[in-house]
């Protein structure tokens, strides 16, 4: 059964049985994650054949992750999130620095279509890291939303240029 009627009062249990209300930053914090686990599926319901820029493996990857992330968050025991994973990200982001040009401006977050999702993906990675500082998040977690945030930037550059779009710099008025 999909309900369980615990939670009917505001209230949910955590992985290690601790009841805290909806509101726990804790839960904030893997509400969030959930949530830009389910933005990157959007994001990779673009990919349309096996040319497109967006690296559905990679993105398989770190869903999987953000569900061990939300375990660690939920308080289940066990590590979920290590320095590996963290290398793991910067080794993308490398390689993918490789490729694009130098970015010399601010750019806007703006484009096609995966462009634009990998922006909302970003964003949503911003605020689940605020949450788990809140929420008092261990430094290896921080560290991986942290760079999975600028994995998200630089892969909507990538998409970007290997589709031949222009980026956008913002201009200040």
């Amino acid at each position: 059964m999909i309900y369980t009627k615990t939670g009917d009062k505001g209230t949910t249990s955590l992985a290690n049985g601790e009841r805290v209300p909806k509101t726990d930053v804790r839960i904030e914090a893997y509400g969030t994650v959930d949530e830009l686990n389910s933005w990157i599926g959007l994001l990779r319901a673009c990919r349309t054949d096996d040319r497109s820029p967006i690296p559905d493996l990679q993105l398989t990857w770190v869903q999987n992750r953000l569900f061990n992330l939300g375990a660690s968050l939920s308080e289940a025991p066990g590590e979920w999130i290590t320095e590996a994973d963290v290398h793991q990200l910067e080794q993308w982001i490398d390689a993918m620095q490789e490729i694009v040009p130098r970015q010399k401006a601010f750019v806007l977050p703006t484009g096609s279509e995966a462009v634009c999702r990998c922006h909302i993906c970003r964003a949503v990675c911003r605020r689940a890291e605020r949450k788990m500082i809140e929420a008092n998040s261990a430094e290896t977690e921080l560290k991986f939303v942290n760079r999975l945030s600028d994995y998200l930037f630089v892969l909507a550059r990538y998409i970007g240029y290997k589709n031949g779009e222009t980026e956008e710099a913002w201009k200040r008025e």
